[in-house]
């Protein structure tokens, strides 16, 4: 299927979601908010996939949202918003609780929306020249697309808060010191860097992956007791599948296993 603000493809393994409107610097409009909901749920639905990485054509990763949008909606804001923002967060909560690992490589700059994005990633890899900047409080407009979730789970809550209050921008390596991101490479080097660890991730043991993203997800609204409890049932229902038997069995044997992400 093709999409007019993106770029959806599958292979080997892994899918790739492209923002392709480089032009408004790959903000999302609510056509791209409609379409980022209809790839996420492909790649969630799809068994085939077992990573997904997300990138920018052009020189940016995302400005966020189309604030032209908003103006043109006039009274009918509010209403457009929250489609928007449903389409999007529907979007982020199937790329959340999907078992395959997301990976944003961050090819430019990640602004408002952008950024959030950038938080909702299990783990980022971004461009020596990409800046970070919330925005939101900028334009008289707070936060959304998850990131008032995942940014203090991430980074902490005084760095979530000035970002989120002052509209700081961070370097590169100012995101790799922060947490933002977990790597900085040269600028032609983030996708393919993206898509090598998203092929060695596509051949891991998927269900576990998706157990430890469930596990961190929630883990700050757990005790302590009530999160080793989930800890032992999580292990306890993946030992007997079998990515679990073949790593086992492959550990006693001193072999590499041979995972099938079940």
């Amino acid at each position: 299927m093709s999409y007019e603000t993106l770029i959806y493809e599958v292979a080997d393994n892994v899918a790739t979601i492209t923002f392709n409107t480089p032009k408004s610097a790959n903000a999302l409009s609510p056509l791209g908010a409609r379409e980022f909901r209809a790839v996420a749920e492909a790649a969630d639905d799809d068994a085939n996939v077992r990573a997904v990485v997300m990138t920018g054509a052009g020189r940016m990763f995302s400005a966020g949202g189309d604030l032209g949008s908003f103006a043109k909606a006039g009274g009918g804001a509010r209403k457009l918003i929250m489609e928007m923002a449903g389409d999007l967060h529907m979007g982020l909560s199937r790329l959340g609780r999907t078992s395959a690992p997301v990976i944003g490589a961050i090819n430019g700059t990640a602004a408002g929306a952008g950024l959030s994005l950038v938080m909702a990633c299990d783990l980022a890899i971004a461009a020596e020249s990409a800046v970070f900047t919330m925005a939101y409080t900028k334009a008289g407009l707070t936060p959304d697309g998850s990131s008032t979730y995942y940014m203090p789970r991430k980074i902490g809550d005084r760095r979530a808060r000035e970002l989120m209050l002052t509209n700081r921008v961070l370097s590169s390596a100012e995101a790799l010191e922060w947490g933002v991101v977990n790597e900085v490479v040269a600028d032609d080097e983030v996708l393919p860097r993206a898509q090598a660890l998203a092929q060695k991730l596509a051949t891991g043991p998927t269900a576990a992956f998706g157990g430890v993203k469930t596990l961190l997800n929630g883990t700050f609204d757990q005790t302590l007791e009530s999160q080793m409890e989930l800890e032992a049932r999580t292990i306890g229902d993946l030992v007997l599948g079998a990515d679990g038997q073949e790593g086992i069995h492959a550990f006693l044997e001193k072999r590499r296993p041979t995972f099938k992400g079940e």
